[in-house]
């Protein structure tokens, strides 16, 4: 019953830190959703269109990129509005299709559209796919200026047999054939990968900001007067373990649970996510106990464990995925916790795999938590003992 009283109390502890309710809770999920909104697939670029006339020739311009699956159009009622809205980032890229160009059509001469759109964003392939739908209705239109210049046909009786013979000639054929396996499959939601590595980074970086905790009780006397009463060394280690395990399980369940029922995050089978967070959490909890039982400073401890728990994030592949890695980088990576932690939830949300497919990534976290656990309770215990 003590060891979970010392582990209850450091998690009222962390809630009780008007700080932590936003670190733990909050910037996790602003983070995820920074990320997915940025780098994360699922949303279609959107495109602005304006109209000066209702022409036939503006409005089967129109019509074809509307029809257009990858682009999500607006039309809006001035140019000014849509400039305003390219530059303020409401579109990604505008459309503008001048008054006469019908007219301009008909007297054999060019007829000209204004694009614009963001330096920053997808405007080069937003270019393309609108360019194609036009190419697809100025063919015919480009035919027909031919043959009028050629035979003196009217331009409406040549555009008619342009439009006609465009519409009966045969298409072209395209076959794509994909090698390899994709790094990352189309099914992988827009927040799925930003999910796991954010809580692989949050739950060690909260684990070993919870060794200043540690140290404050140690500062405080609070270790001494346990010592002075019917609680052994051993129950205090194994309390203060445990506190440090239920604080990152507190913040990892609740990355799980809000991102799930918020951003719909597939986190797999939830067996093999939960049990990964469990022996990952462990992995964090040995390494605050560490450094909670070597250093003597609170602010030394929080400022080295921030340095250490965001380099060891950059190479295990919270930042950028191991796979983008070189393979020089990413077995150095596999030297870090973290990489073996998202190889896991990499397992049950990319390959659908279970339990069974992760028992390695266990195996090598419980590995990693058992000696950081066993490194960290020798020596809180020879620091309590001569306290």
């Amino acid at each position: 019953m003590k060891v979970f009283a010392i582990a209850g109390t450091n998690v009222r502890r962390m809630l009780r830190e008007r700080s932590n309710i936003f670190f733990v809770f909050i910037f996790p999920l602003a983070l995820i959703l920074l990320i997915g909104a940025q780098f994360g697939g699922g949303v279609d670029p959107v495109l602005g269109l304006y109209l000066a006339d209702d022409g036939r020739l503006a409005t089967a311009v129109a019509n074809a990129v509307e029809a257009e699956e990858t682009l999500d159009v607006i039309r809006f009622d001035n140019e000014e509005a849509l400039a305003t809205a390219v530059e303020h980032g409401g579109a990604q890229a505008g459309l503008f299709l001048p008054a006469g160009m019908d007219e301009n059509a008909e007297a054999g001469e060019q007829v000209e559209m204004g694009f614009v759109s963001r330096p920053d964003g997808f405007g080069p392939q937003i270019q393309s796919v609108v360019g194609a739908a036009i190419s697809e209705v100025m063919a015919p239109v480009t035919a027909a200026q031919f043959a009028m210049e050629k035979t003196g046909a009217s331009f409406d009786d040549a555009l008619a047999t342009a439009q006609e013979e465009v519409s009966t000639a045969p298409g072209l054929s395209t076959e794509v054939t994909t090698i390899g396996e994709a790094l990352f499959p189309s099914t992988l939601g827009r927040f799925d990968l930003g999910a796991s590595s954010q809580l692989v980074l949050f739950v060690f970086l909260t684990a070993l900001a919870g060794s200043a905790s540690l140290i404050l009780s140690r500062q405080l006397g609070i270790s001494r007067r346990m010592l002075s009463t019917p609680t052994s060394t051993g129950t205090i280690v194994i309390g203060e373990g445990t506190g440090r395990w239920s604080v990152a399980m507190v913040q990892g369940l609740y990355i799980m649970l809000a991102t799930y029922l918020i951003f719909q995050v597939n986190w797999g089978d939830p067996l093999g996510a939960l049990l990964l967070l469990i022996t990952f959490a462990a992995v964090g909890a040995g390494a605050g106990m560490l450094m909670g039982a070597v250093f003597s400073n609170d602010a030394q401890a929080v400022g080295v464990g921030i340095v250490v728990s965001l380099g060891l994030a950059a190479l295990g592949g919270c930042m950028l995925p191991v796979e983008l890695f070189s393979p020089t980088m990413q077995n150095v990576a596999h030297l870090t916790p973290h990489a073996w932690a998202l190889d896991g939830f990499a397992e049950l949300v990319r390959r659908n795999g279970t339990v069974v497919d992760i028992l390695p990534q266990l195996a090598i976290l419980t590995a990693y938590a058992t000696v950081l656990l066993l490194l960290a309770s020798w020596r809180l215990r020879i620091t309590l003992t001569r306290t």
